[in-house]
This record gives C-alpha cells, sequence and structure tokens, in this order.
C-alpha cells in the first residue's frame, strides 16, 4: 500500500492554539491549496504533491539524476513550514552562499538550497549550495531581532518573498504620502527533502539577545589556541621537506611573521591519510622539530575518503570494524575521490568516531608531534563520480538513508578529529581542525572557510558577507584563501587581499596546484613590504583578536560582525557588508576595488567618534566619511570610548611574543570616558577552564586610567608588562602619576602631540596582571 505525504505549509501566528488547529486541519487533508500550487510551480524545489494517490509522477518512487539512480526506498516526502515575519525587510544568514549579507528575495529564480557540496569554481550572487550549511536565519527591523532554526540535515531550499521587494525609494515615498503604505513583511518558506518539522524561534528582541538564545541550542565558538589566530601559509602543495624549509626560511629572511605551513594532499603515500609520502616526507619528526625550534606549527590534510587497499591499515580496520556507509544493498559504498576507489566510514556513528579519534594517538599517526595540527577537506563529502558529486542519497548509516543526515556528515568528521587532537594530549591542549563542510554547531570544532575561491576582485569583495553571515550563526572562525584558491592575483589584488585578510578571522593564504608559486617575497620588494605591513599589523592586534574569541566563546557574539548587531536601530546599517566591526570596537572597511583612489566609509553612531588607527585622525558618527587611499591603505578605526591593547615587538611568530609588553590605546569618548578589557592566559591549554587566566577591566574616567580585577577568584601569572599607553582625543596634563600596590607613587614621561590631541605615556612598566591607576594631573 502506498501512503503519501501532503506537502504543507501554514503561517505562523502569534498564539500556540491557532498553530494546533492548522497541525489538525492538516492532519484532517485541507492543507493550504495556494501553497501546493506554488509547490507545483517550482520544480526546483524537488518536491511534488501527488494529486492523485493512483498516479505516479516521474521521479516519485525513483529518480535519476544524469546517470545516477535514487531508489527512494521509503518512496516520496517533503516536510515544509510558512513563516512570516511582519515589519520585516532585512533578513540574514543561511549560510553558505556566495551572495550579499542581506539576503534576497527569491520570487524570481531559485530558492536558497542548502545542501553540502564540493563545488568547483562557484558563482557569485547565486543562491546555489556550497560546502556548508545552517538552517538559521535573522530577521531584523529597528524594533526587534529575531531568529528561525530549521533543525534538518536533509537538502533543504529556503524561498523567500517581500512586500517591498522592487519598491524604489521613491515608490515607498509615494505609498507613504498618498496613505496607502502597508507594513513591510517577509515571508519565508522552508522546505526539507526528509526528516521532521523541528523548528526554534529564537525571540531576541535583541542581536546579542538572539546570539546568545542560539548558542544555548548548540554552543559556541571552540577558544581557539592564539597561535591559530596568526598567519598561515598554505598551498597545494608544498613539494618536500626541503621545500617547507626554504619557505619558512624565506619568511625569516624578508621578516614577515607566519605560525602554521600547511601540507595538502600530495604529502601522503598515495592519498593514504595519516601517512608520509616516503620519498618527499621522509622524516617528518625531524621537518616538524625544525619548526618547534622556531615556535611554528604544521597543518596536515586528513580528509574522509579512505583508498580502498588491502595493505592500508586503516582501510583494513575500518573495514574489519564494519564502519564504512553501506550502498543501498548492503555491501560496503565505494566512491571515486583522491586516492581512485575509496570508502567512506560512517562518521555518524559514535564508535566509528571514537576510533578516528584514536587514529591521532602519537603512537598510531606515525610521525606525528605536538605542533602538527589537522585540515578536514572534501567532508561534504565529495565522491567524483557521484551525484552533484556527492554521495547518493539512498546510501545507509544503520537505520537512515544518507538523504537523511547528509548536511551532518562534515560535521561528525570535524567532531571526530577535533577530540583526536584533544585526546593525543592527554586532554590538555586545544586542538585546531579547519574544516570544509559544515552544520549548525560546527563552531564547537574550530575554523571553517569559504572554499575553493577564484584571484578576483569580486571573491576578495564577497568574503566579507560571507564570513558576516556565517558570524551571525554562530562561526566566527572564519576566513577565505588569501590570494583566490583558483588562477593568478595580479600584484595588486594580492595585496589587497592580504590587507582584507588580515582583518578577518581566520588568515590563511593558499593556492591550487596548477598556479604558480605565491610566497609573499616573490612579487617584487614593494609588494612584499605591502604584504609584511599587513601582516604584521596582524601580530600587533594578537591580544585583541584573543580577547575577541574568548567572548565568543564564553557568549556567543559574533568576532567579526555587520553593523547592525552594534547599531540596531540604524536602518544606513542594516544592508552594509562592505565593512564591518571586529568585536565592538574597530571598524573594517578594506579596499576591494582594483585601482582605487578612495573608499567611502560609513562611520555609525549619532553621538559617537572614531580615530583612524593609523593616523589618530579624529571623525564623528552618522557620516559617510570619504577617504582617499593608496596601495599601503587599510581603513580601521577604533570607537572613541574604547580601550584596545596590542603588542608591538612583532616577532617570527606569536609564540615568541607570548611575554612581550602591551601597549594600551585608550581613544576617549565625547564625554572623555573609554573602556576595555585584557584577557591573558597560557594561549594553549584549556587550563583557563580551571580559572588560570587574567581577565581585567580597563576604564578611563575624570582623567584616571585604571585596571581592576574582572575575576579576582581566577589565577594565573604574566611576565608581560605596559610599555606605552596611547590616549587619543586627550588634553595635556601637567603630570601623569602612576600608583601600584604596594610601591610609591611614580611621575611618568609623557607626550603630547597637540595637533592630534594625542597623549603618549612612556614606559609606565607595571606588569599587565596587576591593579593600577594612571592619573592625568
Amino acid at each position: 500500500m502506498h501512503t503519501h505525504l501532503q506537502i504543507f505549509s501554514y503561517k505562523v501566528t502569534s498564539t500556540v492554539a491557532s498553530v494546533w488547529d492548522n497541525i489538525k486541519s492538516v492532519f484532517s487533508s485541507q492543507a493550504d491549496p495556494e501553497a501546493e500550487k506554488k509547490e507545483e510551480a517550482e520544480p526546483a524545489n524537488q518536491a511534488e504533491t501527488v494529486e492523485d494517490a493512483g498516479k505516479e509522477e516521474d521521479g516519485m518512487w525513483e529518480e535519476m539524476f544524469k546517470s545516477h539512480s535514487d531508489s527512494k526506498p521509503n518512496g516520496p516526502s517533503a516536510v515544509s513550514l510558512d513563516f512570516s515575519l511582519p515589519g520585516v525587510e532585512h533578513v540574514y544568514g543561511i549560510p553558505e552562499h556566495a551572495d550579499s549579507l542581506r539576503l534576497k528575495t527569491t520570487d524570481n529564480g531559485d530558492p536558497y538550497r542548502l545542501y553540502n557540496l564540493d563545488v568547483f569554481q562557484y558563482e557569485l550572487y547565486n543562491p546555489m549550495a556550497l560546502y556548508g550549511s545552517v538552517p538559521v536565519m535573522l530577521a531584523h527591523s529597528a524594533q526587534r531581532t529575531t531568529g528561525i532554526f530549521w533543525l534538518n540535515a536533509a537538502e533543504t531550499w529556503v524561498d523567500i518573498s517581500s512586500n517591498t521587494a522592487g519598491k524604489t525609494v521613491f515608490g515607498k515615498m509615494l505609498d507613504y504620502v498618498q496613505g496607502s503604505s502597508e507594513t513591510p513583511q517577509t515571508d519565508v518558506r522552508w522546505i526539507s527533502e526528509s526528516g521532521i518539522i523541528d523548528v526554534f524561534i529564537m525571540l531576541g528582541p535583541t542581536p546579542k539577545d538572539v546570539f546568545s538564545q542560539y548558542a544555548s541550542l548548540t554552543g559556541t565558538q571552540a577558544f581557539p589556541p592564539i597561535a591559530a589566530l596568526a598567519y598561515h601559509q598554505c598551498r597545494w602543495n608544498y613539494n618536500d621537506q626541503e621545500d617547507v624549509q626554504a619557505v619558512d626560511a624565506g619568511f625569516d629572511e624578508h621578516d614577515i611573521p607566519y605560525d602554521f605551513i600547511w601540507l595538502d594532499i600530495e604529502h601522503t603515500d598515495g592519498k593514504r591519510y595519516f601517512t608520509w609520502e616516503p620519498h618527499k616526507f621522509a622524516t617528518p619528526k625531524e621537518m616538524l622539530q625544525n619548526l618547534l625550534d622556531k615556535k611554528r606549527k604544521m597543518v596536515a590534510i586528513v580528509d574522509p575518503h579512505i583508498k580502498i587497499d588491502s595493505n592500508y591499515k586503516i582501510h583494513n580496520e575500518i573495514r574489519s570494524l564494519g564502519f564504512y556507509i553501506k550502498n543501498k544493498d548492503g555491501g560496503d559504498y565505494e566512491g571515486w575521490c583522491w586516492p581512485g576507489s575509496a570508502g567512506y566510514p560512517d562518521f555518524t556513528r559514535e564508535d566509528m568516531r571514537a576510533w578516528w579519534a584514536s587514529m591521532f594517538a602519537y603512537d598510531q599517526y606515525e610521525g606525528s608531534m605536538e605542533n602538527l595540527y589537522t585540515w578536514n577537506d572534501m567532508n561534504e563529502p565529495s565522491v567524483f563520480n557521484g551525484p552533484e558529486v556527492t554521495m547518493h542519497k539512498d546510501a545507509v548509516h544503520g537505520a537512515w538513508e544518507h538523504r537523511d543526515v547528509h548536511n551532518l556528515y562534515g560535521l561528525y568528521v570535524h567532531m571526530a578529529t577535533a577530540e583526536g587532537l584533544i585526546q593525543r594530549s592527554g586532554g590538555v591542549e586545544r586542538p585546531f581542525v579547519l574544516t570544509r563542510a559544515f552544520f549548525a554547531g560546527s563552531q564547537r570544532y574550530g575554523a571553517v572557510w569559504t572554499g575553493d575561491n577564484s584571484a578576483e576582485w569580486d571573491h576578495l569583495k564577497i568574503s566579507i558577507p560571507m564570513c558576516l553571515s556565517l558570524g551571525v550563526v554562530g562561526i566566527s572562525f572564519c576566513g577565505a584563501d588569501v590570494g583566490g584558491f583558483f588562477k593568478s592575483p595580479s600584484p595588486e589584488l594580492l595585496v589587497r587581499w592580504y590587507q582584507t585578510g588580515a582583518y578577518q578571522p581566520f588568515f590563511r593564504a593558499h593556492a591550487h596546484l596548477d598556479t604558480p608559486r605565491r610566497e609573499p617575497w616573490l612579487f617584487g620588494p614593494e609588494n612584499m613590504a605591502l604584504i609584511r605591513e599587513a601582516v604584521r599589523q596582524r601580530y600587533t592586534l594578537l591580544p585583541y583578536w584573543y580577547q575577541q574569541f574568548y567572548h565568543a566563546y564564553k557568549t556567543g557574539q559574533p568576532v567579526m560582525r555587520p553593523l547592525w548587531v552594534e547599531y540596531p536601530q540604524d536602518p544606513a546599517t542594516f544592508a552594509l557588508d562592505d565593512e564591518f566591526l571586529i568585536g565592538r570596537d574597530l571598524l573594517v572597511h578594506p579596499v576591494t576595488e582594483e585601482g582605487s583612489r578612495g573608499v567611502t566609509a560609513y562611520l555609525p553612531g549619532k553621538d559617537e567618534v572614531w580615530f583612524d588607527v593609523h593616523t589618530f585622525q579624529k571623525h564623528n558618527g552618522a557620516q559617510n566619511l570619504y577617504i582617499p587611499v593608496t596601495m599601503s591603505s587599510i581603513p580601521v578605526f577604533q570607537r572613541g570610548g574604547s580601550i584596545i591593547s596590542r603588542k608591538l615587538r612583532v616577532r617570527r611568530s606569536s609564540t615568541c611574543m607570548e611575554h612581550d609588553p602591551y601597549t594600551l590605546y585608550v581613544a576617549l569618548s565625547p564625554q572623555r570616558t573609554a573602556e576595555g578589557e585584557l584577557y591573558i592566559d597560557d594561549g594553549h591549554t584549556f587550563n583557563y577552564e580551571k580559572k588560570e587566566f587574567i581577565h581585567r577591566r580597563l576604564s578611563f574616567s575624570n582623567n584616571v586610567l585604571s585596571s581592576v580585577n574582572l575575576s579576582p577568584e581566577s589565577q594565573f601569572s604574566t611576565l608581560s608588562w605596559i610599555e606605552r599607553i596611547v590616549i587619543l582625543g586627550a588634553s595635556k596634563p601637567k603630570k601623569v602619576t602612576l600608583k601600584t600596590a604596594g610601591a610609591e607613587d611614580t611621575q611618568l614621561e609623557y607626550d603630547f602631540d597637540a595637533s592630534m590631541s594625542v597623549l603618549t605615556l612612556r614606559k609606565p612598566g607595571m606588569n599587565a596582571g596587576v591593579d593600577w591607576t594612571v592619573t592625568l594631573g
């Protein structure tokens, strides 16, 4: 007997009772007929209604995709629900798409698709599916922010329509003058191929409330080791140990810091992961020790497709344990990937994940050391000879079809790998794992990147909204391949990409096997100096980045955030995605246009001021500011009312800077106040969970700058001290006095630049972890 599921949709209204009435009406087969018509008109939704139980339509019970068959053993299915958002014109989220931050209406085209795929040279400004899926949408207006979390890991489509879409400003004014203006409304339809309706509504009302509500469901961003926030040098591929050594030496020779060098798939023995190419990487521990001696690290790729080879230990163990995903006939599923014929471990199984984690132990992963970390690529999963380059939907994970769990596969690979890195150190060291595929909750396991982009200006531009879209749905540790993965960047594009990437959370250069080499010193001394300066700016700001990630871990707030998150009542910020905030206090407007002579940045906050971090020039908020630029320009502004700590002594890696002194930048508000924080721990272990850290509040008011302990119960000491304090928007004092506990008051030397109102206090010298006050007399 065939049963058919009617696709049903209904409007969520304000009362539970009316929702329940609607649900009852669905089960008495009285679904909204208009909704059914819309489904029939949208073949892209891959979901059709059965008009007549006796009539079978093409693709209902078995579907062909090119040469691939989907047997659909459970028949056709879909679940769908409509949401109406009165008063809302701006919705965000549902990554991953190469599109603007503000989601577009889909009335005249395809819906946004959520289905993790290995996409070759993806298109921009397009709703097509990419490598990851987070089924979370945020709706924002000047009155309220809300969120919808559609918890479903099957293929999902999201349709967006709006009653104001396409209306010009003039048209809206005309409506207003004629008194005919209707309340703006956005309608959203979610439709998934299988599963159940499981929806969480985050009621806000502020953006920060929505972030914490979502974090309570899926967790917060993993707190990375500080080195992971520094610069990463990667390509497909560094050829051998000598190549690695030469690149490492090149960074020292040209005085450019870096923390991680990366190895892609060619480092393995025939694409057998957890192994090393026996001739080119014959002594991996020697290579790793040479890096460790310089306080540097390495990342090696470990993909989830396993070469079918009876001489390969990993394959033999997975097969004998029965851990491979099965095909619809019950045999091990086989697909084609980098090694040739490959099996795919079933990471949805807890016992499989535990086994995988155990493979990262130092005595299992031969040649590995404590400074080797991991990168999970191709985990959508990528199957070169599968439908849409992924796994057949009727492959089997125990009781579930692959179609039910597809978008979760990458998260489970990421989870098992991160757990392996934690376990190998006995639970002491924080992991660092980069993943390409992701789902809601992937933030708990590490970083993501935007996949195989291209060396084109539009790809540089799109990196900003792509990372912002990830940040608002919990994934703060995001970046794009600097320079573009495919093709070769011009020197100008490469420099601008370094300048942009230096102010995005995950900062890694990467390139395709077939591209010419592009280490920073290969483009002439002028371009190298510009790249070096961008990388050095990143290193000076690491204390601030690290503090922002501590807050993301504690609260779920994004690190790189759209301006509307901090200025939720300013409509001028609602669609901005060519500039962004890092935390609350730094505004960045990268130069992303070829041949640019200037950019226009919107500085928010009508009663606020912003200071150019390079010149200390002060600008009022609530204005569009034109900024002339040269090739060395990276427009960055510090909010008046904030205090930011930097380390200005840049060394060859972040670990070398651990005990270096801080410079505090105090940017005064119009009320002549400022506040900020200083967070310090060991930078790499989980000891912060045992209260082993320093967390201090820095504040300036009434001409007194003070540092007080925010966490009196915590225990940690630092060798770092305060070597300089720079106060922006200051007036000239007669004297400056430092007070610390148990020491006599001391008078500090200072310089005052009257033309810029900048006061610099030289060598105050107190330890960064103690109470102190500085009084301007």
